[in-house]
């Protein structure tokens, strides 16, 4: 008898976050949500990037090791250091005002893969996928809760 072994891939889906810093450094309590969910298994920090704005407009990019502070996240603590790509940098490094800074971090959220890997077993795939940000899932149930008088 043989068997079909289904190879477990390394990584699920990856999102990508760009945290608003208030001014051009980071202060060491900003990853802390993310450093937290990291420990308990949740998910997986892979790549880190700290991106700084002058006042002049002028983009500056600092790679994990390096980025000043107190941040104790090496290259040696991020499951796939290098993943963010110049592309991804470019394209929401606009995003960010100038004289301000921002975290691009790349997550791998874990039960994630677990789904991806059960899913394509199954046979089945993911024909779409879209994410509703807290903000504005929360406006809508407020606003339902508002009709209804509550």
């Amino acid at each position: 008898m043989t068997g079909s072994v289904i190879e477990t891939p390394p990584f699920g889906p990856v999102d990508l976050y760009l945290l608003g810093l208030p001014g051009e450094l980071p202060d060491p309590d900003a990853l802390s949500a993310l450093t937290e969910l990291a420990g308990s298994g949740l998910l997986r920090l892979l790549d880190l990037l700290l991106i700084s704005r002058s006042a002049a407009g002028e983009t500056t990019i600092v790679e994990a090791a390096e980025v000043p502070g107190g941040f104790e996240i090496g290259a040696a603590g991020l499951g796939a250091a290098g993943l963010i790509g110049n592309e991804d940098v470019d394209g929401l490094a606009a995003l960010i005002p100038d004289g301000t800074a921002a975290l691009l971090v790349a997550v791998e959220l874990v039960y994630q893969r677990d789904l991806a890997e059960k899913t394509a077993a199954s046979g089945a795939e993911l024909l779409a996928y879209e994410r509703i940000p807290a903000p504005v899932v929360n406006a809508l149930l407020d606003s339902f809760v508002a009709e209804r008088g509550n």
